[in-house]
């Protein structure tokens, strides 16, 4: 009898992630760039990740906060801020603090990340050891159209969902901004 209730419990959980799962709506088509989200809330020149006000910056490859400081991204993730007070006349400074963990070298050997801001590709990087980085680069004043600009990332491989753990492993992510010049 146990057992029978415990199955029924189980293809009850079963069925409603299978409901929530259809009537979840997928958005395939990156935001348009806005100053203020669909809360009205201003958009940040500069974000910690762990903050739950940035979440809605995070508009691409970023899992879910952990240890309440820093989030796992996928192979490709995106961000969108806000430009910096005279960054049209300027340009800005964008930096990145980030972590390479010991497993993604160790299984990869080294990762080359791309960034581009408003489809302006900047400098790539390699890192072939573990550890913290911040990633700096000088972001031209003509990438500065409006108020906010996309920050599209990419790593050249990631590791694949294996074994309990069916995410795609990139880098571990605290903070991302635009610093004026």
């Amino acid at each position: 009898m146990k057992k029978q209730i415990r199955n029924l419990f189980i293809l009850d959980v079963l069925v409603a992630g299978l409901v929530l799962f259809v009537a979840c709506k997928h958005r395939s088509a990156k935001p348009e760039v806005e100053a203020t989200d669909e809360h009205g809330q201003t958009l940040m020149s500069a974000v910690h990740v762990a903050d739950p006000r940035a979440a809605v910056q995070l508009t691409k490859g970023f899992y879910d906060v952990e240890q309440n400081a820093w989030r796992w991204t996928m192979k490709q993730f995106s961000v969108v801020l806000r430009a910096p007070e005279g960054a049209s006349k300027n340009g800005a400074t964008l930096q990145m603090k980030f972590s390479v963990p010991n497993p993604v070298i160790d299984k990869l050997k080294a990762i080359t990340l791309s960034v581009s801001v408003n489809g302006q590709a900047l400098p790539a990087e390699t890192y072939t050891r573990p550890g913290e980085y911040i990633l700096k680069r000088d972001v031209p004043r003509e990438v500065f159209h409006g108020e906010a600009v996309n920050v599209d990332f990419a790593l050249d491989k990631a590791m694949p969902p294996s074994g309990a753990d069916l995410r795609e492993l990139g880098i571990v992510v605290n903070t991302v901004g635009l610093e004026p010049k």
